[in-house]
């Protein structure tokens, strides 16, 4: 397996491997997927069997009413952190630029509004944990993190809803030395997801 100059691999070198895990077509042409070595030469599906396999039981959240351009990074990141799935709040379409196609191995609902959230975390008897600089949040590095919670985000700018803040059982911020009210949505989710990481992934 040679590295391809840029990104990716060469076409398979010898024998091709038979294990069904493998996409022919990329053995025979290269692969240039911006996926981890392990999983170079792999069928799409036989990678998502295989992270299905293995993901970690928080989810993340996102309310999306004004097509907010971080949806796709926070995809990324929860895809970089094996979170179990996305949940989409609010309108279905979203800019999937900043996935960078992670969104085809991270499994994403969408939900109509909050309330429609709300009531699936209530069913699944999942902890709704959002992350807003608001009054009462608690510090991420103090927070309780339950192993299984989802973790919910807003906008760019505005934030959570009242209403998404109103359906959380924990507010969470993380602390922050500047001049600016906040950071950036899919920087705030990145941190937030390591630091379950760091807790709880073996």
């Amino acid at each position: 397996m040679d590295e391809v100059r840029g990104h990716g691999v060469g076409p398979w070198e010898g024998d091709p491997p038979e294990d069904p895990v493998y996409d022919p077509e990329l053995l025979a042409h290269g692969d240039t997927r911006n996926v981890i070595d392990r999983y170079r030469y792999w069928r799409m599906e036989a990678i998502v069997a295989d992270l299905d396999a293995r993901r970690h039981p928080f989810h993340v959240a996102i309310e999306n009413w004004q097509h907010d351009m971080n949806i796709g990074s926070i995809v990324r990141s929860a895809n970089a952190f094996l979170a179990d799935t996305v949940h989409i709040i609010g309108r279905r379409r979203w800019n999937r630029r900043g996935a960078m196609v992670t969104d085809r191995y991270q499994h994403v609902v969408h939900h109509e509004d909050v309330a429609a959230f709300a009531a699936w975390a209530r069913a699944e008897g999942i902890p709704i944990l959002a992350v807003d600089n608001v009054g009462e949040a608690v510090p991420v590095d103090r927070a309780e993190l339950p192993e299984r919670c989802v973790l919910l985000f807003g906008q760019e700018g505005p934030g959570l809803s009242d209403e998404a803040l109103a359906a959380a059982s924990g507010h969470i911020e993380i602390t922050q030395y500047g001049s600016t009210r906040s950071i950036n949505a899919s920087a705030a989710a990145a941190v937030v997801m390591y630091e379950w990481c760091r807790r709880h992934a073996g």
